[in-house]
């Protein structure tokens, strides 16, 4: 950039790389779209992970602070600038305009009325869908209206849910599902109806953690369903349970679990195995700028390596295990996608379900504040927040770019008309995996494999923090 000042990138011992523009007019109390604007361009333009394939992110783009400005102002909102200077291959950075509501997603609080579900499309309907309750969280309203894991629901306030209505009819505080039955073929609709209420609600991504035995094998069962810094103690203290029980076998259930915080991953993985403190869990790789700097200064700062303690210095509870089964779906991702790449090279990883979502790139929030980092950003005069795409993740045999996800080694899809209940021995995915404990292949042959309705969202599709691999930066 010839004429507007910039600053380079600066390395600094411990943390991350920073850079702005130099302002020369003072923040305004109240922010407008154009400095707004403003500060989206300038994060974009030092941190983007696909900032080459972007044009308009150049550092030559604009010979004058004129032609920049002007740039700016051809866009009527920060969503519509946002929009522009993404990559094609890019479907999941976004920005937000309030960063208090994403601080308080990561933090696992969303108001919730606890029904976590999934919608999908009718059979014989192109458009109408409908939704199937996942599970119920803990001490909200759906628990207190007993609702259960498995109930159909094909109407909201009286409306049929549709592809193009559903965000709307699930957006309000307050909404009544009208329940009905699916027979894998139609939705018929009931004359019961349950009216739910959301409240601001902090969930335990830690929904059931058990041991069972196997055949005299002692076998862990661990649903976990976000990866949520707030609960890494919580974590550690479930497989403290984990490890007096002497499980042999581990069973890690990540179905519904669409992703969250790096280092929670990474100390998960710790968790699981123990064995290889030290070694390369994975390697990142930034923007073009980005990258040969950390080469040229710290290169190690490029490497997660396996450790022995988590975020604030408790040791973590290790079950050395050589062998790792995972329960997967398409609402696997980032984060859980991240620890199965990371330990495929160094144990057994067997996925049992169906193929994630693939999606190995992680992302930092971005604030408008001189080095984009939180401290400040009150002063800015907007809530405006960037959660764009930095690096992508490599394990240490050199995987990445896993656009399309990881298939199963045994394939159980979800029947919506037989789900099962979780925890349970005889739940269809958990018995697969422990019919592969047992080495029993008849059982793994007769399985279903009918092919189930195509889904269209789930309840984690509205948080904030939806399919998130989340990197915090010192």
């Amino acid at each position: 950039m010839k004429y507007i000042k910039y600053y380079t990138l600066l390395f600094i011992m411990g943390g991350l790389l920073y850079g702005c523009f130099d302002d020369n007019d003072d923040v305004p109390q109240i922010a407008n779209t154009l400095d707004i604007n403003d500060f989206i361009w300038k994060g974009k333009n030092l941190y983007y992970l696909y900032k080459a394939d972007v044009p308009n992110l150049a550092n030559d783009r604009f010979t004058s602070n004129q032609q920049y400005t002007s740039f700016l102002n051809e866009f009527s909102s920060p969503e519509a600038i946002f929009a522009s200077l993404k990559a094609n291959i890019d479907e999941f950075s976004f920005l937000v305009d309030d960063y208090v509501a994403l601080e308080q997603a990561f933090d696992g609080v969303t108001r919730n009325n606890g029904m976590e579900f999934g919608l999908v499309r009718y059979p014989n309907n192109a458009t109408n869908v409908f939704g199937y309750v996942r599970y119920v969280l803990p001490g909200t309203d759906a628990e207190a209206k007993n609702v259960t894991r498995g109930m159909i629901f094909n109407t909201i306030d009286g409306t049929q849910i549709t592809d193009s209505n559903f965000r709307q009819l699930i957006d309000p505080d307050t909404y009544t599902i009208g329940l009905a039955t699916f027979d894998g073929t139609n939705v018929t609709a009931t004359e019961t109806s349950i009216s739910l209420t959301k409240v601001q609600y902090t969930e335990n991504p830690i929904f059931i953690n058990k041991t069972i035995d196997v055949g005299g094998t002692p076998v862990g069962y661990l649903m976990y369903n976000a990866f949520t810094s707030d609960f890494d103690s919580q974590l550690n203290a479930a497989f403290a349970v984990l490890k007096s029980n002497s499980v042999k076998e581990l069973i890690l259930d990540l179905r519904y679990n669409t992703g969250g915080d790096v280092e929670t991953a990474k100390d998960l993985s710790d968790m699981i195995t123990g064995q290889f403190n030290g070694e390369i869990f994975t390697t990142e790789q930034w923007n073009d700028e980005f990258q040969k700097a950390f080469m040229e200064n710290n290169p190690d700062r490029l490497t997660n390596r396996f450790d022995n303690e988590i975020r604030g210095g408790e040791a973590i509870n290790t079950l050395n295990l050589g062998r790792l089964y995972v329960l997967t779906s398409g609402s696997s991702a980032s984060a859980s996608e991240l620890v199965i790449n990371g330990l495929d090279p160094y144990i057994t990883t067997i996925k049992v379900g169906d193929t994630t979502r693939g999606k190995f790139q992680a992302s930092i929030t971005v604030y408008d504040t001189d080095n984009f980092r939180r401290q400040g950003a009150e002063a800015a005069g907007h809530t405006y927040a960037m959660q764009p795409l930095v690096l992508k993740s490599i394990n240490s045999a050199g995987v990445t770019d896993y656009f399309d996800g990881f298939a199963p080694d045994i394939l159980v899809e979800e029947d919506y008309t037989n789900l099962g209940t979780l925890g349970d021995e005889n739940e269809p995915l958990l018995k697969a995996a422990i019919d592969h404990i047992l080495g029993n292949t008849t059982a793994l042959q007769k399985r279903s494999t009918t092919k189930q309705p195509e889904s269209v969202a789930n309840s984690n599709t509205f948080n904030l923090d939806f399919e998130l691999m989340r990197k915090e930066i010192d």
